[in-house]
């Protein structure tokens, strides 16, 4: 019926040269719908009717992928594009572009280094950061750093918060209790790649050993504390203060040292395998409350 009332009307104008209005109110339709009718039969897909909107978004967002609307808009403007902001924010939003766009972090090209560990002392060292929550909610963050000549878990570090001096207050702490490794193994978190962590080892003439990143395999000892630490504290304890994490985790320590059977060092604790020297000075490092 509306086909028809349309096709009447199309028949008026053209043959008879009447007024559209006319037209229409004779043939009891309404001008909408007969001009909507006409849009409909000649116009194009949305698709192809944006095309060339979609192809000057997409040239611009390769470029500067991190750039929002209105930045990609005055970009369009400014390269002599007269479309709206109102088209081009509908083309913007239907390809998805108003979402956040999570982009790849760049990480540093690191060297392979081979998982050597002879049974010496202070060759190697690995230090990794675990993450768990107090009863109330609240995070906290632990720095474990190990010993990869006889896997000996030196320092069992806890607070809220673990910046970089505080990496170096505990390295610090272990060189004068055990003397000074050849390398520390560790990942590129931003805490190992600071400029406090990397003077401090140049200083002491310390080789840094970055494993490269997505690869924890490289640092496979101190993952496998990490596993053994969180099944037999974190994830076996409920703890409400930070001073009850630093007490289990510090008797923990005690015991996986001269206790704890390790298959890779025949069954015997670390400090059976390879024990420190009696002579270690003492340590002078305080926890921070």
């Amino acid at each position: 019926m509306r086909s028809a009332r349309r096709a009447v009307v199309t028949i008026l104008t053209e043959d008879h040269g009447l007024p559209v209005q006319r037209a229409c109110q004779i043939a009891r339709c309404s001008r909408t719908a007969f001009y909507r009718a006409q849009r409909s039969d000649a116009a194009v897909s949305p698709a192809d009717a944006d095309a060339p909107v979609i192809t000057a978004l997409q040239a611009v967002l390769e470029r500067h992928g991190r750039w929002g609307f209105w930045k990609c808009f005055d970009r369009l403007r400014a390269l002599g594009h007269a479309w709206n902001h109102k088209r081009v924010d509908r083309v913007y939003c239907a390809l998805g572009l108003n979402q956040v766009r999570r982009t790849k972090k760049r990480v540093p090209t690191r060297e392979v280094v081979p998982l050597n560990a002879p049974p010496q002392l202070n060759t190697t060292w690995a230090m990794d950061f675990m993450g768990d929550s107090l009863y109330s909610g609240r995070s906290y963050r632990l720095l474990n750093v190990l010993d990869e000549g006889n896997r000996e878990a030196l320092a069992i570090e806890v607070d809220f918060s673990l910046p970089s001096t505080r990496v170096v207050a505990v390295l610090d702490d272990l060189v004068a209790q055990h003397g000074a490794p050849r390398q520390v193994r560790c990942d590129n978190g931003p805490e190992f790649i600071a400029d406090a962590v990397r003077t401090w080892c140049e200083a002491r003439g310390i080789t840094l050993a970055y494993i490269e990143p997505g690869k924890p395999n490289q640092n496979a000892y101190i993952e496998r504390f990490n596993r053994s630490f969180r099944e037999e504290v974190l994830d076996a304890w409920v703890f409400t203060t930070l001073a009850e994490v630093r007490a289990v985790s510090e008797e923990w320590r005690n015991g996986y040292n001269t206790e704890r059977s390790h298959e890779s060092l025949g069954n015997v604790p670390p400090l059976t395998f390879l024990p420190r020297p009696t002579n270690a000075t003492p340590s002078t490092f305080k926890l921070c409350a």
